[in-house]
């Protein structure tokens, strides 16, 4: 049997450099990590790499082997797509909604819950986690002890958390492959912890991205590592919100509009008049109602609090929903 890198899933080969799992020849028979995690680990590496038709390959295994599925899913993600991905799952499963530790205070996990089933109709369990935290990490490990074969498959969208999670579990012993890349793990890696065992799964990917595979700063910056500090924008008929320089959004009365995203995302506001500084495009309009979120997919949402018409730039379009908001 083929062994495999444990940072990523790989099967280690010798053979072509430019594919994945590659070791040096005179390193094969010892190694651990294939020669991109080793560089990915020690030197910070950044590399994109293509895993075609991932989402359906990890569907496919998951509900034809799994016994119980951990789907973890961080509050930013959730989202149309990401739900729909988890109702796929035709096996047992429990919803994680993960690092716990970035989420606002204001924002009640019961909340939370009850805003789940009514909006997006998840009947299934939820446990709210926190690996930095180390908050209800017994409660997934307890749970999972209590399976058919006391094993689970753990999954959910890229740079969810499900490798920090399996990182904390196993303490002293070699780590899996972590980073701000997209597809860092590459294959279904089975890690046995004590008298239980998580298989840990490639990421699924959203179909369209707030930013491009190779945008390496902006993917790191969309992704939060502390505290979440909402931002309030009170906004003008005049006013647009630039985000990133790439996507505009402005309301047709004066409002109040609170932008949940990672605080290193930069934003920012132009007035009508100043003609330099506005994105050169099309707009397409949406008609909000008091209290609703505005869903930006793989970046976050923005809270609108009051009844408007939303203009906002097309060439993003494939990203927005809109949704009964979060809070009651």
């Amino acid at each position: 049997m083929n062994r495999k890198c444990i940072g990523c899933g790989a099967e280690l080969q010798s053979i072509n450099k430019d594919e994945l799992g590659y070791v040096p020849k005179d390193k094969l028979k010892d190694a651990k990590y294939c020669e991109r995690c080793f560089k990915i680990k020690n030197y910070n590496l950044k590399t994109v790499t293509n895993l075609e038709n991932i989402n359906n390959y990890i569907l496919e295994e998951i509900n034809k082997k799994a016994n119980y599925v951990y789907f973890m899913l961080d509050i930013l993600n959730i989202n149309e797509e990401t739900i729909k991905t988890f109702k796929s799952i035709k096996k047992d499963k429990c919803l994680v909604i993960s690092k716990l530790d970035i989420i606002p205070k204001s924002i009640k996990c019961k909340t939370i819950s009850e805003w789940l089933k009514e909006v997006y109709g998840i009947t299934e369990r939820i446990i709210y986690q926190s690996s930095n935290k180390n908050i209800n990490t017994s409660e997934i490990t307890n749970s999972i002890k209590n399976t058919k074969n006391k094993e689970a498959y753990l999954v959910g969208y890229t740079n969810s958390g499900k490798s920090t999670l399996i990182n904390t579990l196993l303490e002293g012993k070699d780590k899996l492959t972590t980073s701000n890349n997209l597809n860092t793990t590459i294959d279904f890696i089975k890690i046995k912890l004590d008298d239980f065992t998580i298989i840990d799964s490639p990421g699924f990917t959203y179909e369209n991205t707030f930013y491009n595979k190779e945008e390496f700063p902006l993917i790191k910056n969309t992704n939060p590592k502390k505290f979440l500090k909402p931002i309030t924008y009170q906004t003008k008929d005049i006013t647009n919100l630039i985000i990133e320089k790439r996507l505009s959004i402005k309301t047709s009365v004066p409002n109040s509009v609170t932008c949940y995203f990672s605080n290193d995302i930069n934003i920012d506001r132009v007035f009508d008049n100043e003609e330099k500084k506005l994105l050169n495009s099309k707009t397409i309009e949406y008609k909000i109602e008091d209290n609703t979120d505005l869903v930006i997919k793989s970046l976050g949402f923005i809270n609108i609090k009051k009844t408007c018409t939303l203009k906002i730039s097309t060439e993003l379009k494939e990203l927005i929903e809109i949704r009964k908001s979060m809070f009651k």
